[in-house]
């Protein structure tokens, strides 16, 4: 431990996503349009909720949860990405980094698990739409907004702590634009096979069980509507499953990409691609697929700028 505490900088350096001076203006140009998207949108989302009666319903409840999280998660990567990118000093305190390292962590688990959380809700209200109203009720719903947090946050406070007993002696340069776990690990010059399995087990556990319950979960979505016989309702319940299927095949199989692949097996380059994905792009996407694919915010959306104006 006191070798670890010695091997430990006052200061990290992210490299970014790249050195090449234009290919810098562009992506700083890039993720400034994507951050104002990001914050817009999911803003936007969370105040036609907020004023539209009609959507005061479970389904939208987890929604605006879900873009509570996207704003925070975005807002916990992108600012060091464009500051990093204007200018020359990219380092980073080791305060700040372990604040980040734990932020992300808990918002990204917290999202994968909520995603399963609107699949039963998906679940709940076609498969047994008679008992929606009591199986949903807003005590439940609310207990199950706080199980993602809470897995979120043991994550957090399992993974950060382990990973900062590494000595990072080999370099202090992270070939990262944010300060994620298995880029560190690649620093250390300690075999960190504890801390792969710790992140193995932890990603496993978390996505496998979010994905299997959210399989599960649309294979009686699927097989009921199958059995409907009106076109119209056919329609409307696939369009949302389509919106929801689609977040969570880009976000489960991003996240299984970087945290579950052997560290001597990942090249660092698409390493970095896909933590764009899922960190920045991702909820960019959310409020955006469920908005433009969701009839009923569009109509709120209208409804709320015709009164202002």
């Amino acid at each position: 431990m006191e070798n670890s505490n010695q091997s430990v900088p006052n200061r990290f350096f992210l490299l970014g996503l790249s050195t090449v001076p234009h290919l810098q203006v562009l992506g700083f140009l890039v993720f400034v349009v994507i951050y104002i998207i990001t914050l817009s949108g999911n803003c936007l989302l969370l105040f036609t909720v907020r004023i539209s009666p009609k959507l005061h319903t479970p389904m939208y409840f987890f929604l605006s949860n879900l873009a509570f999280i996207d704003i925070c998660f975005s807002s916990t990567i992108l600012p060091v990405i464009l500051v990093n990118t204007i200018y020359k000093d990219k380092s980073i305190s080791v305060g700040g980094c372990v604040i980040q390292m734990f932020c992300a962590l808990l918002l990204g688990a917290t999202e994968c698990v909520l995603l399963s959380v609107m699949s039963y809700d998906r679940f709940a209200a076609i498969c047994r739409p008679l008992h929606y109203s009591s199986i949903m009720n807003m005590r439940f719903c609310i207990i199950l907004a706080l199980i993602p947090w809470i897995a979120g946050f043991v994550n957090s406070s399992i993974q950060v702590p382990i990973t900062w007993r590494l000595p990072f002696c080999r370099s202090h340069h992270i070939n990262h634009f944010f300060c994620e776990v298995p880029a560190f690990l690649k620093l250390s010059c300690r075999d960190p096979l504890l801390n792969e399995i710790a992140m193995y087990t932890a990603a496993g556990t978390i996505v496998l069980f979010c994905f299997l319950l959210t399989f599960i979960s649309y294979v009686y979505i699927i097989s009921t509507l199958l059995k409907l016989r009106s076109s119209q309702g056919k329609q409307a319940a696939f369009s949302t499953c389509v919106s929801h299927l689609t977040v969570v095949t880009l976000y489960y199989g991003t996240i299984m990409f970087n945290y579950t692949q052997p560290r001597s097996s990942q090249p660092r380059e698409s390493s970095k691609t896909v933590s764009v994905l899922y960190t920045v792009v991702i909820p960019m996407l959310n409020p955006v697929i469920y908005s433009i694919r969701n009839k009923d915010v569009k109509k709120c959306i209208r409804q709320t700028l015709q009164r202002k104006v």
